[in-house]
């Protein structure tokens, strides 16, 4: 499931995008987020389909091979562990999987079925597999081992795929290292005889209203935010603040004065954090700095008010 650190970078691009097109259309651009964290779903189910899809493809391939007019003995006894391989198969049966792939058509693997075949001589050519192959324990502990280090080792590193990916949709260019690391805990937490089921998308309601209240009170209280950054940083004219670290600042006042029941610390790490990843070098002990300093004058005129584990 998605987490509040991702939300809030999906909010930050958000935000940045309303904001360099100069367009004051919220709604427009809320139903946007909202459609990219959906979108972000599919890509997770795309990988798990991407599984079955190698899969078949594999038994596709040894079915042909039985049919040689010279087929050799490996041929007519071929190694069937990868198709009989538990954890795949559990993702073969999952109506949860399969539902979702129907009611929202994701025929990707139909239509562009060579990287299905890119995916798949990869993985035979990895040593991964010989070894695989080569393994006399038939447990599910050991299929699944092997799928989740196929997948760590071949699908997520793949650059045509993740090149794929981002022609198929802009947003997922920052959502695939997530996405890839909710896929490898999914399979982790899979089980010997227990249905596969897809994670939810949201922890819970709050997780979704979420989205849309940090989005809405950032850009509608913008200017006022504004302006109380730049009586924190009287050394520094606004325009010189880059862009990114600007919007992380607003989106972490909101946080401060909007959200009683997340702790002002944790605000302040979760932008810190963020800014590491999409700012400059120096920009997380800028925003630490600023944050600090409104986060203490805001407690002291009472603007922020934290109840139960806020306080905390």
């Amino acid at each position: 499931m998605i987490n509040r650190r991702h939300i809030r970078v999906k909010v930050m691009q958000s935000v940045y995008a309303i904001q360099q097109s100069h367009n004051d259309d919220i709604i427009r651009e809320e139903k946007f987020l909202k459609h990219s964290i959906l979108k972000m779903y599919d890509l997770y189910v795309l990988n798990f389909q991407l599984l079955i899809e190698v899969q078949k493809l594999a038994a596709k391939k040894i079915a042909l091979s039985k049919k040689k007019i010279l087929a050799t003995q490996a041929d007519l006894k071929p190694n069937t562990k990868f198709i009989d391989n538990k954890l795949i198969n559990q993702l073969t049966e999952s109506v949860s999987l399969e539902g979702y792939v129907e009611l929202n058509k994701l025929d990707n693997w139909e239509l562009d079925d060579e990287y299905v075949k890119i995916i798949f001589d990869e993985l035979q050519k990895s040593d991964l597999y010989k070894k695989y192959l080569n393994t006399v324990d038939d447990s599910f502990k050991v299929d699944k081992a092997f799928v989740i280090d196929f997948f760590k080792e071949i699908v997520a590193p793949n650059e045509k795929l993740a090149e794929y990916y981002e022609d198929k949709m802009i947003s997922w260019v920052d959502d695939i290292p997530f996405v890839n690391t909710w896929v490898v805990k999914t399979l982790s937490k899979c089980k010997l005889d227990k249905t596969f089921i897809l994670s939810r998308l949201y922890k819970d309601k709050d997780d979704e209203e979420f989205v849309s209240k940090l989005f809405r009170k950032t850009v509608l209280k913008h200017k006022t935010y504004e302006e109380d950054i730049t009586a924190k940083t009287p050394n520094w004219e606004t325009d010189r603040i880059a862009d990114i670290d600007m919007i992380l600042i607003k989106m972490a006042i909101t946080e401060f004065v909007s959200f009683p029941s997340i702790p002002v610390r944790v605000t302040i790490n979760e932008f810190i954090e963020i800014a590491k990843d999409y700012s400059t070098t120096k920009s997380s002990y800028f925003i630490n700095g600023v944050l600090d300093k409104i986060s203490k004058e805001f407690t002291k005129e009472k603007r922020i008010v934290k109840i139960g584990r806020g306080l905390l």
